[in-house]
């Protein structure tokens, strides 16, 4: 068997909306059924009434898929067999009769305990859920009753939870970590910034859209010039010009001295002395001519990326030196996180973290973002309370250098920790609560006690047991529920 039984209430239900036909189908609406189950895949919600040897028992079979969903069974057939012993009986249906719920039939045959198996055809979706130990009664007269306490329950049903982001999950016992919670930054990874600064002093040209901050911009592609325009001094023109001229001169006295030099018309010394004031000329002409061009000395990107930053503005003189950009390939990120001094003693226990930038609600994980821990601080700084935690992460997240982030970091491992989703987490005038589903449409408000916090899951100390299914998605709408003080008719037959 495939399917898990994870809930089972058989509870005392009051019916409405029967017509003529049905009237048989609830005659013992005190001893109606009820039952909760789930596979991997799919959620049942099954009402019927006692299964009696010659009497037709109606069943009103909810389905929900699981998964990130929870949406209804929309198109596809269920089969719901009976089988007592080695005798079975079945009755399909081909379609809804609305949105997720089922109408089914059954007259039993043969007294005994039953398993009640519901098979799922759809497109691409098949299913197996499998009640055991139901009891098909020999005639009305055996039929017994079976009160519900449903003292403090919450109805909301399955046609309002359909409607809009409603999940439920299992509370689970796992390993869990205690966790320190930081403010933190992302920050620029050491290397993937890189900062352009003037080659030679100058009136300063930016290459037109190219940049602009936020542009991809590639190795070797201009950026800026820098022209020595009217200025008298350490004109970056002119020193070309000067450049040049001295490199011609000394090319030629070279070229000819190299001549001069077999005949021993000048000394060897002679000679070495001219090629040195070559070499150096040719050195200082090829340095001041490599990105030199009709309007200024070129600057160009040394690497691949994106503009990070504009630090100058067009028309702007610069000396030498001075910062004129910088660029960032974005391929690598640094979270600091900033931790009180008091923790000092559990930094060395620190594994991962978890995180959300300011101004979001998505959670990230540097273990499943393949991050690593690199460092931590080892001694105090007289200027901060703090010690930073410092993370690499690959960008493939498209986070931003410079946002400002919660941080939770994971420390001292909790074995066996009742763990559920944040998101299942309400509260009310300081006080926290969750609600338990009971049933198919059953709630109960629980208050819990919170242990640790990694900002995707919470540790409960109290007020939930292992397997109990709490909602994760549409808390709210149940609580808008509770609060209405009526209760909600059904939409369905039952």
């Amino acid at each position: 068997m495939k399917t898990a039984l994870a809930m089972m209430s058989v509870c005392a239900l009051l019916f409405a909306g029967c017509g003529p036909d049905t009237a048989d189908e609830h005659a013992h609406d005190d001893t109606a059924l009820s039952y909760t189950l789930y596979s991997d895949k799919t959620e049942v919600f099954v009402e019927f009434t006692p299964l009696i040897v010659g009497t037709r028992s109606a069943f009103a079979a909810h389905f929900t898929r699981l998964g990130e969903s929870f949406t209804p069974l929309t198109q596809g057939s269920v089969t719901v067999s009976l089988i007592v012993g080695e005798r079975g009986i079945r009755n399909r249906a081909d379609n809804p009769s609305s949105p997720g719920i089922y109408r089914l039939t059954l007259s039993p045959t043969t007294a005994g305990i039953a398993r009640l198996i519901f098979d799922i055809e759809a497109d691409g979706f098949t299913d197996q859920i499998v009640i055991e130990n139901i009891e098909v009664y020999a005639d009305a007269a055996s039929v017994h009753a079976h009160p519900a306490d449903d003292a403090g329950d919450i109805t909301y049903l399955k046609e309002q939870a359909w409607k809009v982001a409603f999940a439920n999950a299992p509370v689970r016992r796992e390993p869990f970590s205690g966790i320190l919670r930081a403010t933190g930054q992302i920050l620029p990874a050491p290397g993937d910034d890189v900062l352009i600064t003037a080659t030679t002093r100058g009136i300063v040209r930016r290459s037109g859209t190219r940049t602009l901050a936020g542009s991809a911009v590639s190795s070797g592609t201009t950026l800026f010039t820098i022209s020595g325009g009217n200025i008298t001094e350490a004109n970056s023109d002119l020193a070309f010009q000067q450049a040049k001229a001295t490199y011609e001169k000394a090319k030629s006295d070279f070229e000819r001295s190299t001549e001069l030099v077999k005949y021993t018309i000048i000394s060897q010394r002679e000679f070495l002395q001219t090629k040195l004031a070559f070499d150096n000329a040719e050195a200082a002409f090829n340095a001041i001519s490599a990105n030199y061009s009709v309007n200024g000395q070129r600057v160009v990107s040394p690497k691949s990326g994106f503009l990070k930053s504009i630090l100058v503005d067009d028309g702007q003189f610069v000396e030498a030196g001075t910062p004129l950009a910088s660029i960032s390939q974005n391929k690598s990120l640094i979270l600091q996180a900033n931790v009180s001094q008091r923790h000092f003693a559990d930094l060395r226990n620190i594994s991962s973290a978890t995180f959300r930038v300011l101004g979001s609600d998505t959670q990230y994980d540097t273990a499943t973002m393949n991050g690593r821990l690199i460092a931590f601080g080892k001694s105090a700084n007289p200027d901060s309370p703090f010690l930073p935690v410092h993370f690499e992460l690959p960008n493939t997240s498209g986070l931003i250098p410079g946002t400002a982030a919660e941080v939770f970091l994971r420390t001292t491992p909790i074995p066996d920790a009742l763990i559920v989703p944040v998101t299942a987490l309400m509260e009310e005038q300081g006080n926290m609560y969750v609600y338990v589903q009971t049933s198919g449409e059953r709630f109960l408000k629980r208050a819990v006690t919170l242990g640790a916090n990694d900002g995707i899951h919470v540790q409960l100390l109290s007020g939930v047991a292992e397997g109990e299914r709490v909602v994760t998605k549409g808390a709210y709408q149940i609580k808008l529920s509770s609060a209405s003080g009526t209760l909600p008719a059904h939409g369905h037959e039952h």
